[in-house]
């Protein structure tokens, strides 16, 4: 897509999904299906870098996206190793090696593991008491098993299948409608999303992953004033969680608040580094639309330098050259 620098950005969030992914999908060839979740069990729903090699060096860098979720496809058979770089602080990298066969999905569930004495800052692991309620049903936490498997296969019909039943089983089931909202988000259902949402922060106002998630739902439908207001509530709860930030700045951004967007943009980045990329393109755009040119290419060089397989890059690397 083309830009005009003179032209002052609005909307930026609808491809905020597409920035956080690298490349697109090819044809035929193995794939690599994969999902990353915490010692916990729970999902990471922040974006993380996962990085493909093999014996001829880097094969390609993708990004997870809000549900922990990456691919690789239109692989060669042979044997991988993955390279999954979450928050160094927090985890250790961790390097899985798997085999690709033709026309076939290797799936993969990686369990990071946390640092010895590490602190947790991410919003993926700030859970509430009422997310790991122990008084769930057996048969509603079987199900809601089973949409985390559907989930990491893809299958998220069938995910949001289970969730509506173990929902059914238990109404009080937090994680239940937290995990529904970011499913139903997932396939562009926002208005269901908000709803499911708005049910898991009723009950437990001081969870932080229904209102970072539901600041994302509001985000994508343009509600930035609410959005705002929302994420601003789970920063209070957790003010480290680099995603909320993100989120945060892009609303902001869209209320053309621009230097309350690029400290929240900043923010995000030195809280998350590389994994956050993203905050340095939105930054880029920030910069040039204030006429500040070369903080702007400073930003745009570091992004493609941290994030050199986004599916923007080429679009990036043309912008670069007009204000250069």
């Amino acid at each position: 897509m083309t830009r005009n620098v003179r032209h002052v950005r609005r909307g930026v969030v609808l491809t905020i999904f597409l920035l956080l992914a690298a490349g697109s999908a090819l044809a035929q060839g193995g794939s690599i299906q994969g999902r990353l979740a915490l010692a916990s069990g729970e999902r990471l729903n922040e974006a993380t870098r996962v990085t493909l090699q093999n014996s001829r060096g880097v094969r390609g860098t993708v990004f997870t996206d809000n549900q922990g979720q990456f691919s690789f496809r239109g692989l060669n058979p042979g044997v991988y190793d993955v390279v999954v770089e979450a928050d160094p602080s927090r985890f250790e990298v961790t390097i899985v090696t798997v085999e690709v066969f033709p026309n076939s999905p290797a799936l993969l569930r990686i369990t990071l593991r946390d640092k010895k004495g590490s602190v947790s800052k991410s919003g993926a692991n700030s859970v509430s008491a009422t997310e790991l309620d122990a008084s769930v049903p057996t048969k509603a936490r079987k199900e809601f098993e089973r949409a985390s498997s559907a989930s990491s296969e893809g299958r998220t019909e069938e995910a949001i299948a289970h969730l509506r039943k173990a929902i059914e089983i238990y109404p009080s089931y937090l994680m239940a409608r937290n995990d529904l909202g970011t499913e139903l988000l997932a396939e562009g259902k926002l208005a269901e999303a908000e709803e499911e949402l708005r049910s898991a922060i009723k009950i437990d106002p001081k969870a932080f992953n229904p209102k970072l998630n539901l600041g994302i739902v509001l985000v994508q439908q343009h509600d930035f004033s609410q959005a705002a207001q929302v994420l601003r509530e789970a920063i209070a709860l957790n003010s480290a969680a680099p995603s909320a930030r993100l989120y945060n700045g892009l609303a902001l951004e869209g209320l053309n608040d621009v230097d309350a967007a690029a400290k929240e943009l900043e923010a995000s980045h030195d809280l998350g580094g590389t994994t956050y990329a993203v905050a340095l393109y939105h930054l880029g755009y920030i910069y040039l639309n204030k006429g500040d040119r070369k903080r702007a290419a400073g930003a745009f060089e570091l992004y493609l330098k941290e994030a050199p397989n986004a599916a923007n890059a080429a679009q990036v690397k043309a912008l670069l050259l007009t204000i250069q």
